[in-house]
């Protein structure tokens, strides 16, 4: 059976942790920040979780990472 290919553009947004669940990073950190608050522009900058109802749909586009 052949080998299945990684979608390149999830690999480069998702990881997968030691307890399978699997890292991403937050949306709306790349413009119009200045109408953002500090406080909220400091949260933005750490990773969380994938849901558990996307999880297995993520798993199969990055299968060997």
């Amino acid at each position: 059976m052949p080998k299945i290919k990684t979608n390149k553009g999830a690999a480069k947004r998702f990881k997968r942790i030691s307890s399978g669940k699997i890292k991403r990073g937050k949306a709306y950190t790349s413009h119009i920040l200045t109408s953002k608050t500090t406080k909220r522009k400091r949260c933005l900058r750490k990773s969380d979780m994938v849901n558990k109802a996307d999880e297995k749909r993520i798993k199969r586009l990055i299968p060997y990472n």
